[in-house]
């Protein structure tokens, strides 16, 4: 499937979820409908198991169709119920309605890392420490395990990750006579360069995109979002806000940029004939290029991500998603149980068949998944590529508790940027105000620099 594969894409696309913050400060100290995941431990888990009972899983992430299906084979007395309510935006809304109504709530909950703070801030999740996660510290790379914990306190299990790499299209990069950029300033070079060989191609498309830019900050050594409960700091001006603002600048400034939308029919079709020669973006992209550009085969390939510092290796992460138990669930062990087989046990491995990019040290670093030579790439060893990344993501960043509001006014704020009527940095202190705005008006404390 090219344009809904379950794979982390749509970080930073979502629409406005109107009210979600307010009835997320509103929702903070309700209690349970059962007790506490901290009254129960790994022995209830195991129990749980062989008792059975029904769950109810709300996710759009395709592969785990199959892990619900070897889920039940292994455990006979447990029956789940696995439910598309929606992706990215719809998901949030239907879940939030759920959790505000008392009823109807899913036992196990798909969240992206960067709306898990919204729910976890609200009480709306379980902390899963007691019942064993606590013990899996290591288990995931580094930015996916810092994405779902807080001091202490764990949210979710990861699904994926979302290591970033720059895929590029060697075919057009021979035809330019263009090298693969390893800093910023020749990736600008690159698309110069690419732009000159044929005004119809170009290095990158971007028409303003929350996630993108976010994860550009983050590699940039960003950090512009300081989270303390509900006391929030917001700077969109601080170094690594600025050093992605003055070099994506060059490119708007020098029409080296197509504004094709992503996921787009014609994204695709130009991805697959080449006059979009690179992407910038998670290591969940192969699947979606070999499904929606087949014609590409053989054409595309991966390096590492471009560094500010020549010889550096710092990455981020784009997109990626976790398993949540939800506070209101009776049945917290049985689905810490599922969670535990899905994300951490022998479902990994059903995932990873069916083109799933792990979160888990040991797949990212097993030499079956780093040997693979998928013919899509031309036989290269993606995996190693992208395994190091994984293992190179800065690390300290947090996302706001209501990042899923934040990212739905970027086109409204920076957006505006690449229509020529702004700067990046301009409209990044104007996305800033907008954030701090909201923020103060839902009942959090946030500052600006």
């Amino acid at each position: 499937m090219a344009r809904d594969t379950g794979f982390p894409r749509r970080t930073g696309t979502l629409l406005a979820v109107t009210g979600v913050a307010a009835a997320v400060l509103a929702g903070c100290g309700t209690s349970p409908t059962t007790g506490a995941a901290a009254d129960l431990s790994p022995d209830d888990v195991s129990a749980a198991l062989q008792e059975g009972g029904d769950l109810l899983v709300w996710a759009w992430e395709p592969t785990l169709e199959h892990v619900v299906e070897d889920f039940e084979a292994e455990y006979p007395n447990v029956d789940v119920e696995l439910a598309n309510v929606g992706t990215g935006n719809d998901h949030y809304v239907v879940l939030q309605n759920a959790i505000r109504a008392g009823s109807g709530v899913p036992d196990v909950a798909q969240v992206e890392y960067y709306a898990l703070p919204q729910f976890s801030i609200a009480g709306s999740l379980a902390d899963l420490a007691p019942l064993g996660a606590r013990d899996l510290d290591g288990t995931y790379s580094p930015g996916t395990w810092e994405a779902v914990t807080d001091d202490g306190a764990v949210y979710g299990l990861p699904i994926d990750s979302g290591p970033m790499a720059l895929f590029y299209n060697a075919r057009t990069f021979e035809a330019a006579g263009a090298q693969v950029p390893a800093t910023w300033d020749e990736f600008v070079e690159t698309a110069r360069k690419i732009h000159a060989y044929d005004s119809d191609t170009y290095l990158v498309a971007d028409d303003g995109n929350a996630g993108f830019a976010t994860s550009m900050i983050w590699q940039a050594g960003g950090t512009p979002y300081t989270v303390d409960g509900t006391t929030v700091r917001v700077d969109l001006t601080d170094e690594g806000s600025t050093r992605f603002a003055g070099m994506w600048q060059q490119l708007l400034d020098d029409d080296l940029v197509t504004k094709v939308p992503e996921w787009s029919d014609e994204w695709f079709q130009r991805l697959g004939d080449g006059t979009i020669a690179a992407l910038v973006t998670g290591a969940w992209m192969p699947a979606n290029l070999a499904s929606g550009a087949p014609g590409a085969s053989g054409d595309w390939r991966v390096a590492p991500m471009p560094q500010w510092t020549k010889g550096a290796a710092a990455t981020a992460e784009n997109g990626g998603s976790a398993l949540s138990v939800t506070e209101a669930s009776t049945q917290k062990a049985l689905a810490y149980g599922f969670l535990q087989y899905a994300n951490a046990g022998e479902g990994v491995q059903v995932r990873l068949d069916h083109g799933n990019f792990p979160a888990t040290t040991a797949d990212l670093t097993s030499p079956e998944f780093l040997a693979k030579e998928p013919r899509y790439f031309g036989g290269q060893r993606i995996n190693e590529v992208l395994s190091a990344s994984a293992t190179s993501v800065v690390p300290g960043w947090q996302y706001l508790p209501y990042q899923v509001y934040a990212n739905s006014v970027f086109p409204d704020t920076v957006g505006q940027a690449y229509t020529g009527s702004t700067t990046l940095a301009d409209s990044l202190t104007d996305w800033q105000d907008s954030i701090v705005k909201y923020g103060n008006e839902q009942g959090f404390t946030v500052s600006g620099p």
